[in-house]
């Protein structure tokens, strides 16, 4: 029987070892472990790699890759060998065995008990920093690739007279370098440090002397290093000034030098550069003297230098000799700020023009027709409008429009027509059953696009489509229909086959189809399908009988996000738009080239400056990297996203920026020339929303080019908030078809106002030529008012309209019982002089879940109107008589006629405006609309015998006055006319 021990306290238990059997799982299940993670890290490369390659970018990500990998392992080996080194050298130098000491005794334990591992412990620290050193290297390749790839921006900067691309691209990637050496002389330092204390060269209690000679001229050389490193980094910062930014009392942020920089901090630097040499000297001399005391002696005059020259003297010299003067000395280093800024923002050709800001003293008709040529206003607000197309156009619950719609301009009868366009995308949420194969398989895309006229709407209040219905049908010329890549389609779909698609439903019920694009990748792979199960988390992707041969699947779908991925060096714009190009749906993505090393330029947060109301209540309308600081942004790339084929293209736009023209070089082939671009698709071009919103933030204090004034602060405005929304967030822009002053004729525009900072009058208003193409595109231009008297800003002109009394009396009606008012986007237009206001309003009420237009306010020169339409409100401010109105008989009762039927008709019309007046007050929205119709009968009946009657007389007639015309876009004629406390509406459904 096996002895199993025994002792005083009882029989000792020996643990076996485990079986064989238990030893070959537990290393099988340790091998699978490891295969496991291997495949999931395979999974996400693979996965990546097929997804670039399908969109034909795959020299980006094989660029990327391996440019990633060249810094990983440089960066790493170098790491590895300094403190790697630095260990053997340390070791090497160990001072021989000698008489035993107590600390020698105690560490003696260390070395006897790593003596077997010494190989393998080095090989284990050195590893690890050089992989954390790797990594961290990885994930400078922008900076390696601007840097190497540089291109000159031929610009100066006014203190060292470098060119601007030397802070943009050279000294991002030296500053990395430093902290590289840097770090690698301190892990170095610390590990022969330890080396040398373990193995006797460092003595801290031990008699006798403290460090070998060995240890002490080891260590002297990297401390000697380290100083030279310092002097280094003393030498970058001089020209690290010109691009610093700080807090400065007269303008807040600011970016370069001030008096104080070049007149102290520089010297000092300069000084402090030159103490680091010799110290590190001093160092490096250890190796002969065999002492610190000169080194150690030299560090503390470092040290106390830095104190006394890079602190306290420049603190004095802002103390006496800046502060009691501070204007004259710090504006010439304002007037480059200034200079710099503006150049750096694309803002140093606005045009900045006095305007008066009160009405001339034109003839009033002429006055009048002046508004229709200035602008083709917008009535339409697409930001309030979507819940009627949703209501009007959505057809199904699978489908669903953006929160915000978007602006378009499409040419009809050779005109262009500002248009509100929608796409009808998928809207999963909606599915009747929601299920994998359903989510995934069957609804995989939207259909159609769905517009409406801009300026007008019908007489229900609804909005004039120009396309609309399923399949989409109207203006548009024929198109590929189905929207497979969209902003709401954020999820994966499998298509192409053998599991149909649902296309769209009508009357006939269901239509099915299959995506014939090769786009997407394909799961026709046993490794593909096993790779985006692992990916996606989902393992139905790797043994689904639905997927089978020609599936692809869909991902990464969102307009802005593939434009990202297959140029991760650009700056994405908040509102990818669609257009329909050349018989395709393409999203259309402004993008930026951006760099926070622009000298003297100041910088900005792009999250802070492209918020406004809309971004606040709709985060995908949010810029990309929005917390990014930059003194510098340039609308370099204009990008489509084909919304069937998920085709990326990008374009060079601006062809002079050299931040492109860099990456350009780092990613050849990858950005189309600017010549590509069609005719079609620059109709629909138009200046992006977020760098107008970063340009009016910084025109806000630098429109001014004089320093004593932008020192003073007496001219800075800023952007109101949105009078209509009650989040107190600004105002955002408008893209509006209107002319300036120095205009000869309409142009698409990107407008908004500007107010005096603090206050609610209007300091300026701006805008910016938006017509692709043309020679005037980009061109800001800003309307500053006098400062010697006040003109109305948006919200004194919402404050007035909100407190006329007939106004407020024809909104309470309006609202009825449970209606709710919906004010749509305040326009502002530049007339004679003064400033022509106008505004929508909405009623979302009666049993009604989406707003209709009810009614046009309209402010000019003091004169306000609340009417039923743009020309009614137009010709009440202008005080002029609409031509489309019926002639003034003195009475209420409508005009006669020598025609008994086109009198009886009219008399019906009365009837019928009166019970839509006293249903309108009851507040009964159905007998309301049901008068509504009835006038629109009668009119109609009156235009028809009157036009009957002239072609029975021979006389060729032309329509009576009283002929309708459709829309709050023009006045309805034939309806008598009342004011806006006695007709709050002339459209049903309140």
């Amino acid at each position: 029987m096996p002895d199993r021990g025994g002792g005083p306290t009882g029989p000792r238990i020996r643990v076996g070892r485990p079986s064989r059997g238990a030893r070959t799982l537990l290393m099988t299940l340790g091998v699978l472990a490891v295969l496991g993670m291997a495949f999931v890290m395979f999974a996400g490369f693979w996965t990546d790699w097929l997804w670039y390659r399908s969109v034909k970018y795959s020299s980006v990500f094989t660029t990327t890759l391996w440019t990633k990998i060249g810094l990983f392992f440089v960066f790493g080996l170098l790491m590895a060998a300094a403190v790697g080194f630095n260990i053997w050298l340390a070791h090497r130098l160990r001072p021989p065995l000698s008489a035993m000491s107590m600390e020698q005794q105690s560490l003696d334990r260390y070395r006897m008990g790593i003596a077997p591992y010494k190989k393998w412990l080095m090989l284990g620290i050195t590893a690890l920093v050089g992989l954390i050193a790797g990594a961290s290297a990885s994930s400078q390749w922008r900076t390696w690739l601007m840097w190497v790839n540089g291109v000159p921006f031929h610009q100066k900067d006014p203190q060292f007279h470098l060119d601007v691309s030397f802070y943009a691209f050279d000294l991002p990637w030296y500053r990395f370098l430093l902290g590289f050496g840097f770090a690698a002389t301190v892990l170095s330092l610390i590990a022969a440090a330890l080396t040398h204390y373990l193995y006797g060269g460092l003595r801290i209690t031990s008699p006798g002397a403290r460090a070998t000679a060995a240890a002490t001229g080891h260590l002297s050389v990297l401390l000697g290093v380290f100083v030279a490193l310092k002097a280094v980094a003393y030498w970058l910062d001089r020209y690290g000034l010109a691009v610093k930014s700080s807090d400065f009392k007269a303008t807040g942020n600011w970016t370069g030098l001030r008096y104080v920089d070049a007149n102290a901090y520089l010297p000092a630097k300069t000084i402090l550069f030159c103490i680091a040499v010799i110290c590190a000297l001093l160092f490096f001399a250890t190796l002969w003297r065999r002492t610190w005391q000169l080194p150690v002696i030299g560090f503390g005059l470092m040290v106390l230098s830095a104190i006394l020259i890079g602190g306290l003297y420049p603190a004095i010299v802002q103390k006496f000799q800046v502060q009691p003067n501070e204007q004259a000395k710090e504006a010439p280093y304002v007037e480059k700020n200034l200079k710099a800024t503006r150049e750096a923002y694309g803002i140093d050709d606005a045009q900045v023009t006095e305007y008066a800001g009160a009405s001339g003293t034109k003839d009033k008709n002429k006055l009048r027709d002046e508004a229709n040529a200035t602008a083709s206003i917008r009535l339409l607000d697409p930001n309030i409008v979507s819940p009627t197309f949703q209501q009007l156009q959505q057809m199904k619950n699978y489908y669903a429009f953006p929160t915000n719609l978007d602006v378009d301009r499409y040419n009809k009868d050779g005109k262009d027509q500002d248009t509100v366009i929608g796409l009808r995308e998928l809207n999963l949420s909606g599915i009747p059953k929601q299920n994998w194969i359903n989510d995934h398989f069957r609804y995989t895309h939207g259909f159609g696009v769905v517009a409406a006229k801009g300026t007008t709407a019908d007489a229900n209040g609804q909005p004039v489509f120009t396309e609309s219905d399923l399949p989409s049908k109207g203006d548009l010329p024929t198109y590929q229909q189905r929207i497979y890549y969209g902003e709401k389609t954020t999820t994966y779909s499998i298509v192409g086959g053998p599991q149909k698609e649902i296309d769209y439903s009508d009357d006939n019920g269901e239509k099915t189809t299959s995506y014939q694009d090769r786009s997407g990748v394909s799961l026709s792979s046993p490794i593909n399908r096993a790779a985006y199960a692992v990916a996606f988390g989902e393992p139905q992707i790797l043994y689904s009988g639905a997927i089978g041969e020609g599936s692809r699947i869909l991902y990464n779908r969102t307009p802005k996000d593939r434009v990202e991925a297959v140029a991760p060096w650009l700056t994405i714009d908040g509102d990818a738009y669609p257009a329909v190009v050349d018989g395709r749906i393409q999203w259309i993505v402004d993008a930026y080239t951006t760099t926070n090393g622009y000298p003297y330029a100041s910088r900005t947060t792009l999250g802070d400056t492209t918020a406004d109301s809309l971004t606040a209540g709709n985060t995908q309308r949010a810029v990309l990297a929005q917390q990014n600081q930059v003194n510098y942004i340039r609308n370099s790339v204009k990008a489509t996203v084909d919304a069937y084929t998920g085709k990326v293209t990008l374009y060079q736009w601006d062809t002079q920026d050299p931040v492109l023209k860099t990456w350009m070089k780092a990613f050849p082939g990858t950005v189309k020339p600017r010549s590509d671009i069609s005719s079609s698709l620059m109709a629909h071009l138009r200046y992006p929303q977020d760098l107008f919103k970063v340009q009016r933030e910084l025109l806000t204090r630098y429109h001014v080019k004089d320093a004593q004034t932008f020192l003073s602060g007496s001219e800075v405005w800023q952007v109101p908030d949105d009078p209509t929304n009650k989040s107190g967030d600004a105002v955002p822009p408008y893209y509006l078809s209107m002319k300036m002053p120095d205009q000869q004729s309409q142009a698409f525009s990107l407008t908004t106002t500007l107010t005096p900072n603090g206050r609610d009058n209007l300091s300026a208003f701006m805008s910016v030529d938006s017509e692709a193409g043309t020679s005037d595109y980009g061109k800001i231009r800003i309307l500053k008012l006098p400062t010697s008297t006040t003109v109305d800003g948006p919200k004194q002109v919402q404050s007035q309209f909100n407190s006329e009394q007939d106004i407020a009396e024809s909104i309470r009606l309006l609202k009825g019982g449970d209606s709710d008012i919906e004010y749509g986007n305040l326009l502002t237009v530049p007339l004679d002089g003064g400033l022509l206001y106008v505004e929508p309003v909405y009623v979302r009420g009666g049993g009604l879940k989406y707003p209709l237009l009810r009614k046009v306010l309209v402010t000019y020169g003091g004169n306000t109107a609340f009417e039923d339409t743009l020309d009614q409100a137009l010709n009440k401010v202008f005080g002029v008589q609409g031509s489309t109105s019926p002639p003034d008989t003195g009475t209420a009762n409508p005009p006669t006629s020598g025609n008994p039927t086109v009198q009886q008709a009219l008399n019906d019309a009365q009837k019928a405006f009166d019970a839509g007046q006293e249903a309108l007050k009851r507040g009964d929205w159905e007998a309301y609309g049901k008068a509504q119709k009835d006038l629109q009968a009668a009119l109609k009946k009156a235009e028809d015998a009157q036009s009957k009657a002239g072609r029975t007389s021979g006389s060729g007639g032309s329509k009576s006055s009283s002929s309708p015309s459709a829309g709050p876009s023009s006045s309805p004629s034939g309806s008598p006319s009342s004011s806006p406390s006695s007709s709050p509406s002339s459209s049903p459904g309140g």
